[in-house]
């Protein structure tokens, strides 16, 4: 399983992250084909920081939009126009961890949402999730809405503070592995991410990139 993408229940909590944590493990390729907002940087460049990966596996965006919006509407600010044959899978040599923009059902145009976009590549996604108050609703309904478009989830990864019973309840009822739980890092640099998704995250054995 070499093409995996990193997709979340929302905005802001943490796939950033994790991807930087899942790039690293596997010695991947980072792909974030659009990035909304680069002020005063975009996801690529702190995911550069945080995986200690080389630079060539740091791959530019397809997209990078100075508006922090849906990247419909940072599109429709900036003057751009997305187009579905710009945002075509890159060839590697090796593993592609692929970072979607916000939750699962962000439009990417007026007639395409992120969920479409996977279906269109047609590889598995690993869903982020909180721990908190409101999870269990989205994680479901974002499971659902891929699973609705044939996209296969892997296995749901939780971010944040421990919350047995969330992290027990939605993988039960979704029938998706949990993948475990990252923690939130207070130094959060790039010893602390690797050891935490070393101690914190299991990643079953066919995920390889070597």
């Amino acid at each position: 399983m070499t093409r995996l993408i990193v997709t979340g229940t929302d905005t802001d909590i943490g796939k950033t992250v994790f991807a930087a944590g899942l790039a690293a493990a596997l010695g991947a390729y980072y792909w974030k084909p659009i990035q909304a907002g680069v002020d005063p940087h975009g996801d690529k460049e702190r995911v550069a920081t945080l995986s200690g990966l080389p630079p060539e596996r740091i791959l530019p965006e397809a997209y990078r939009l100075a508006t922090p919006a849906s990247p419909h509407l940072a599109a429709r600010i900036d003057g751009v126009d997305i187009s579905l044959d710009r945002l075509a899978l890159p060839r590697v040599d090796g593993a592609l961890v692929v970072e979607g923009a916000g939750g699962v059902l962000v439009p990417v145009s007026e007639s395409l949402l992120m969920a479409d976009l996977f279906a269109y590549w047609g590889q598995p996604a690993i869903l982020c999730a909180r721990t908190g108050l409101g999870t269990i609703n989205h994680s479901l309904l974002s499971i659902e809405a891929l699973r609705a478009r044939g996209v296969h989830v892997v296995g749901i990864a939780f971010i944040g503070d421990a919350h047995e019973e969330n992290e027990r309840i939605i993988p039960h009822i979704a029938g998706v592995p949990s993948l475990g739980r990252l923690p939130l890092l207070d130094p959060l640099d790039r010893d602390s991410l690797a050891a935490a998704f070393r101690a914190h995250i299991h990643l079953p054995d066919n995920f390889n990139g070597r």
